[in-house]
């Protein structure tokens, strides 16, 4: 928000007196917040490492201080009655407004670290040797970077920006930022390459030692890749040669060293191939499995720390 209506109250001369008596209880409009974004009890209990009796109790004074319900029950889950969607929309507002003047006039030195959320492939293959340049050019940017494993959706509670894979529509409170372009192909060792018949074709890749990335294989696997090149292959359970790890980057690793065949998503072997350490044994190449982005919540595209960041990776792959 752009220095928001704080900047509308300054320039005013005189300012009416407020009523605070007509302020609901203000320690419930936390959890009224996230109980109508989450549409759970428990879901806010979490977030906000409360009760559920706790939320229930917020609840239940707001609506007793504005004699309306804001919520029906609807199994186990809770929806916003119409009162409640039109409440909620002044809520959000408000409290907008509250947490953007505050790091209006908070000290640039006491600004939390942006918390950034990835995987560990992406981290060690793609952003960590990036980001020295990024605190060169930023020094005011605290940064934390946060690496998931087995979890690939957003986690807005413990990170504010996150480079995911998504496959599925995001709920309307998300920002999604198109980033990586999805591309699915095999690579190999130079030295692996020379057990290869001289003119290699997708097929030929089933008699091979295949490296399985079993994390990934909820959006992509050599099933589906072969499956894009119109070869049977029926799969890691049916095929001896496979082996398989729990990352890609120990997957490249293994690659490498000349142990099999990888799959790669992404340009997490772009200096492997430059260098020549990895080379490409079939040109056959899949995609629209899924989509990489960049995602955080609405409420967070403005802050600054925020599109620093996302201006940065797009420039990133601009000059890749």
């Amino acid at each position: 928000m752009k220095n928001l209506e704080l900047k509308d109250l300054q320039e005013e001369k005189h300012l009416d007196k407020i009523d605070l008596r007509k302020l609901p209880p203000l320690k419930a409009l936390k959890g009224f917040e996230v109980a109508a974004r989450l549409e759970s009890i428990r879901g806010a209990a979490e977030e906000l490492n409360l009760t559920h009796p706790a939320i229930s109790h917020q609840i239940q004074s707001l609506e007793t201080s504005l004699a309306c319900k804001l919520f029906v029950r609807e199994g186990r889950h809770i929806r916003l009655t119409v009162a409640g969607e039109q409440y909620y929309q002044f809520v959000r507002k408000a409290l907008d407004i509250l947490i953007a003047g505050t790091e209006e006039v908070r000290c640039n030195t006491s600004k939390p670290a942006l918390r950034i959320q990835t995987y560990i492939t992406t981290s060690i293959r793609w952003l960590t040797p990036r980001l020295p340049k990024l605190k060169k050019q930023h020094p005011d940017i605290s940064l934390e970077v946060h690496t998931y494993n087995a979890d690939w959706e957003f986690d807005e509670k413990h990170a504010d920006v996150a480079i995911i894979y998504n496959t599925q529509s995001l709920p309307d409170y998300l920002h999604w930022q198109p980033f990586f372009q999805s591309n699915v192909f095999p690579v190999c060792s130079p030295e692996f390459l020379k057990k290869l018949p001289q003119h290699v074709t997708a097929e030929d890749l089933t008699n091979y030692p295949l490296i399985s990335v079993h994390t990934e294989e909820k959006y992509w696997s050599w099933k589906e890749w072969f499956e894009s090149a119109n070869v049977d292959f029926l799969g890691k359970e049916f095929s001896p040669n496979m082996m398989e790890v729990d990352t890609l980057a120990a997957a490249l690793e293994l690659a490498i060293i000349g142990e099999g065949i990888a799959l790669v998503n992404g340009p997490f072997a772009e200096r492997d191939l430059a260098s020549g350490r990895l080379v490409v044994p079939v040109s056959h190449h899949a995609n629209g499995f899924g989509e990489w982005g960049i995602v955080c919540h609405k409420n967070m595209v403005d802050d600054n720390r925020v599109k620093t960041f996302i201006h940065w990776l797009l420039e990133q792959i601009k000059s890749a």
